[in-house]
């Protein structure tokens, strides 16, 4: 190792991120795919990222669909274009492998809003309860739980459940709260929530909707229950993009992060996108974690394998066991092959 790369390496382990100009005239592209190549690298890209990371991504998806490529891809090393608790499910999912994230910057403010130490304190109040986490927590809180949930398996396995069972939801009380109503549960309820989701402005929606009376109004269900109970369809990411696919109208407003719209565009040319506006003076609604990754720290990731996501074994193993059951019952639900 030169002189040169030892001090970007301590810079890394310094930073956490990356602050090292790339050469200007690298096609970012074609060095990405050679260093794939090179390395037996896969990518795996969330929808919120980036148009640019999205095309060169060997695999995009919601957060079950990423938890299911990242548990059986061959590749060496796992890149994760999202945010930090993606990467730790990668790691979780499948320890030999490398597992590295572009910045390690890109938390949540969904996962943040749920400190272990403070959980552990209010799942102790409810004894009788068993724990289900939305996928957007820390490896901790998974370890706390009993089973994992997305956004698009979290009813059937709520359902699936007796009805006189006791449930405790985290981190996220809006889609706990939506699943509440549609499954006619009283799951006690950790108040966490996502910045993105819980900014939308129901007078702009009620405006833009007056402009586009044709618009189909669709929200994930992350969001507050005021939007959700003007929404046409609600539903995860991938359930979004499929609704835009399968729905004949040409025109949508889309309440969830943007990126998600370029996978919407692609898929259905013909048709018109448009972002749910926010209570702020932002004319969309973008997450600034995912929005951390580029290319250039892409790039400077596969080259470098820095910075690498590790997790001591006994945290990893506890977290892999609600994750294992969620996995157990998405399979029998025919959600994943």
């Amino acid at each position: 190792m030169t002189t040169s790369d030892k001090k970007i390496f301590a810079s890394i382990a310094q930073n956490g991120f990356f602050d090292i100009e790339v050469d200007p005239t690298l096609d970012l592209f074609e060095e990405i795919k050679r260093l794939k190549k090179e390395k037996n690298a896969v990518l795996l890209a969330h929808y919120y990222q980036e148009s640019d990371i999205q095309d060169i991504a060997d695999y995009i998806g919601d957060s079950l669909g990423l938890a299911q490529a990242a548990a059986k891809t061959d590749a060496d090393i796992i890149v994760f274009a999202g945010v930090h608790f993606m990467a730790e499910t990668a790691k979780i999912l499948n320890p030999s492998k490398k597992v590295l994230l572009p910045d390690l910057r890109a938390g949540c403010s969904l996962s943040d809003s749920c400190p272990p130490e403070f959980f552990a304190r209010f799942k102790s109040k409810y004894p009788n309860h068993i724990v289900i986490s939305y996928i957007n927590c820390s490896a901790s809180i998974k370890a706390l739980s009993d089973i994992i949930c997305t956004s698009g398996n979290a009813k059937q396995i709520i359902d699936s459940l007796p009805k006189d069972q006791k449930i405790i939801f985290a981190p996220d009380k809006n889609l706990g709260a939506y699943i509440n109503k549609q499954s006619g549960r009283e799951m006690v309820l950790w108040n966490g929530a996502c910045m993105v989701h819980e900014i939308f402005s129901i007078e702009k929606i009620a405006k833009l909707k007056q402009k586009h009376p044709n618009a189909k109004f669709i929200a994930h269900p992350e969001c507050e229950e005021i939007i959700l109970s003007i929404a046409d369809f609600i539903g995860s990411t991938t359930q979004l993009l499929k609704y835009t696919q399968q729905n004949e109208s040409k025109e949508f407003i889309v309440a969830t992060e943007t990126g998600i719209l370029h996978q919407m565009q692609k898929a259905s040319p013909d048709k018109t996108f448009i972002p749910a506006p926010p209570n702020n003076n932002c004319a969309c609604n973008n997450c600034p974690h995912m929005k951390l990754n580029t290319l250039e720290k892409l790039y400077l990731c596969l080259l470098y394998e820095q910075p690498e996501i590790l997790m001591e074994e006994q945290l990893r193993l506890a977290a892999k066991k609600p994750m294992d059951k969620m996995m157990e019952l998405s399979k029998q639900f025919g959600l994943i092959a």
